[in-house]
């Protein structure tokens, strides 16, 4: 608390919620629990209800369903994958839509809260997309095969070699994973943060004297600007992600050389 009147709430406060059932077990459900399965719902009844009435001239959620296709098919898979990574396309889309409702509850009214400012689900997806992989790539080229090509870059002079191999190595197999989470997790929890300084700013300034209300429709314009940009981060999140699983597979599918 200062002299304004502004009591920020401890990062803990912002990211961490009480158990609402099944309280004190390993399977208690919580509000971010609630965010996860509702994007799962959400994300089933959209592709749902969009191929339910399919028709020939697409209208509605079946044409905005249909765009999503085309969109992961053409401006990801096959920019990275390549026509052999349609096989992939379900997974992709899938992961793309569950992420972006899964972002999209910070601006949602009385929820305003990214599931994906908790690490689990973000370290959980990363995990799974490396075991993806990693096996396409072990499929493909064989274990010996595939752990030459990950490590060993072609060019590379041979007295550089170990450091070359070690450095791709930590790279592909322990780096991967983990920026993939951090990316996701951090982008989420650093927007769901601003949010809330400005939110608390702008409660404190209409609550004020007459001068703190003055200036109050800066801050306040600004928290509508930054909610508005946060939407724009929550499909960016959504996309880098997807992209750069599609980028993994492809490379463990068409090395290099």
């Amino acid at each position: 608390m200062n002299a304004l009147g502004l009591e920020f709430p401890p990062i803990s406060h912002l990211i961490r919620w009480p158990d609402l059932l099944f309280k004190d077990t390993f399977y208690a459900i919580n509000k971010t629990t609630i965010i996860y399965f509702l994007a799962v719902v959400i994300t089933l009844t959209f592709f749902f209800v969009a191929g339910a009435r399919a028709q020939l001239v697409p209208r509605g959620v079946q044409n905005l369903a249909e765009s999503s296709v085309e969109f992961i098919r053409e401006g990801v898979i096959m920019q990275t994958i390549g026509p052999d990574g349609l096989r992939y396309l379900p997974f992709l889309l899938a992961m793309f839509f569950f992420i972006f409702f899964v972002n999209i509850f910070e601006i949602v009214p009385f929820i305003q809260f990214p599931g994906n400012a908790r690490m689990a689900v973000p370290f959980l997806l990363a995990l799974l997309v490396w075991f993806i992989y990693n096996i396409v790539g072990i499929a493909k080229q064989g274990p010996l095969g595939y752990l030459k090509s990950s490590t060993i870059p072609p060019g590379v002079p041979k007295f550089l070699l170990p450091l070359v191999a070690l450095i791709e190595f930590v790279s592909t197999f322990l780096v991967r994973p983990f920026s993939l989470a951090v990316r996701l997790f951090a982008n989420m929890l650093a927007g769901h943060l601003i949010l809330v300084t400005f939110a608390v700013l702008t409660a404190a300034l209409i609550g004020g004297d007459i001068l703190l209300k003055v200036i109050f429709p800066f801050p306040f314009l600004l928290l509508i600007g930054l909610t508005g940009f946060e939407l724009l981060v929550a499909f960016l999140q959504a996309f880098i992600f997807t992209i750069l699983t599609a980028v993994y597979i492809g490379s463990a599918t068409h090395p290099e050389h």
